[in-house]
């Protein structure tokens, strides 16, 4: 890494929500909504736009904790801000307090740890677990 994120630094990153991005619900009356599982990859790449420009050739970073309040709903076709804001460092992990705006409120607050892998290790491992193992 470059340089450690400071405690403080942001990352947003907006969306229109989209129907592919919505689940519909089974009971009979209920909107189509977005979906808890878009949200929260939302709010990780936010995360991510925090470390990309800090890291070094053949680094990346994962996702390793999430603990996200989904708070409100929010149909298709409006737009949603996700922030994410750097709440510590610890050597490669980093600490984020993440939150959703949609155009009326907020719809999410929570926390997202992210830890800096090399690449070339995190691939290996990967493959490793497949049929195609990366020697």
């Amino acid at each position: 890494m470059k340089a450690p994120p400071r405690v403080g630094t942001t990352g947003e990153l907006e969306f229109k929500v989209d129907a592919s991005q919505t689940v519909h619900f089974v009971e009979e009356g209920m909107p189509p909504v977005l979906g808890t599982p878009w949200l929260v990859s939302f709010l990780e790449a936010a995360a991510r736009a925090v470390l990309a420009p800090l890291l070094e050739a053949g680094e990346s970073s994962v996702g390793v904790e999430i603990e996200v309040q989904h708070l409100a709903p929010t149909p298709p076709g409006h737009r949603v801000r996700c922030v994410a804001r750097v709440a510590a460092v610890d050597g490669p992990r980093v600490a984020f307090h993440v939150e959703a705006w949609d155009e009326c409120e907020l719809i999410a607050r929570g926390f997202h740890r992210r830890h800096l892998v090399n690449a070339f290790r995190f691939t290996r491992a990967v493959g490793k677990k497949t049929k195609g193992a990366v020697p």
